[in-house]
């Protein structure tokens, strides 16, 4: 078609509004024009194409053959042009990236080194959610998820982020300092821990280390981590917690690890879509977390 047959963009979305509602009166007020100025633009299409596009008799209006062409050409165009519009938008607005992860994570780990991260990366802005549900990452509702697991996903971008270990930690207060210390203490015993497997509790340091009459039947119980930390910081207790949720109590030495022995744990995972793994603000967060991470004591102990 010569440029000089083709309608004027004007007159094609009157016609597209027209085509979608099937009305002249619902287009103009959808426009904000008069009716008369939509019948108007119709007709600068007819006569431009050289045939009718719109049929109206007392059922209302419908498409011809050739305005039904002209309705498919019309629909590709304005929803392209409106996904545009949208790519502009956004590619104005900051960055925004959503990373979920668990609660006892995100308190203990992410969330005081978060200005850290802020004053690194202030273009890029964070959203972050918890859940104690697997987050599937195929409906693109997040980003990054921070996973804590045996094994990596085979079916994702894995980046290992910290081999983990449980150790006993107590309040300096306590005076825990040799195993048979333990015995006269409350025991905190956390529920719910789904992975490692052979789960770090009582009964598992029982047997690996003592005191062997330890009562690992007794005690607090906790269905929440940073709850039972907060516990043993007001010196209540005691209990096997994560060495690297515990890390920054210890460092500040609201909390103490009086023994070198520890239980095995599972691995935390930075995982994202594959397709998205090298997207900058990704990219950006992923080796912010990697380079913290190397500033945290190795989990490695040899027990």
């Amino acid at each position: 078609m010569k440029l000089s047959r083709f309608p004027p963009l004007g007159a094609l979305r009157a016609f597209h509004c027209v085509a979608t509602l099937l009305s002249f009166k619902q287009a103009a007020q959808q426009l904000n024009v008069s009716a008369t100025a939509v019948s108007h633009q119709i007709r600068v299409i007819e006569s431009t194409l050289e045939c009718r596009v719109f049929e109206r008799n007392a059922q209302g209006v419908r498409l011809t053959d050739a305005g039904k062409l002209l309705y498919a050409g019309t629909q590709a165009a304005f929803s392209a042009l409106e996904t545009s519009v949208n790519n502009i938008e956004r590619a104005r607005r900051p960055p925004t990236l959503t990373i979920t992860t668990t609660s006892n994570f995100l308190t203990n780990w992410l969330v005081p080194r978060l200005t850290d991260f802020k004053a690194r990366f202030p273009h890029i802005d964070l959203h972050l959610h918890t859940s104690i549900e697997k987050v599937d990452l195929t409906q693109r509702t997040v980003d990054v998820a921070i996973r804590y697991r045996e094994t990596p996903e085979d079916e994702l971008h894995n980046t290992l982020l910290y081999e983990d270990r449980f150790a006993v930690v107590a309040s300096p207060g306590l005076a825990v300092r040799t195993l048979n210390d333990l015995n006269p203490v409350t025991l905190f015993h956390v529920e719910n821990r789904h992975v490692p497997a052979a789960s770090p509790d009582w009964q598992h340091w029982k047997t690996r280390y003592g005191p062997a009459d330890l009562m690992v039947g007794k005690g607090l119980f906790f269905s929440d981590e940073t709850h039972a930390l907060q516990a043993a910081v007001a010196g209540q207790g005691v209990v096997i917690a994560s060495k690297l949720l515990a890390e920054d109590l210890i460092k500040r030495q609201m909390l103490v690890m009086p023994f070198d022995c520890s239980l095995p744990g599972a691995n935390y995972y930075l995982v994202t879509m594959k397709d998205t793994a090298e997207r900058p603000d990704v990219t950006a967060f992923r080796e912010w977390i990697v380079g913290a991470m190397r500033g945290t004591p190795t989990s490695h102990d040899g027990n």
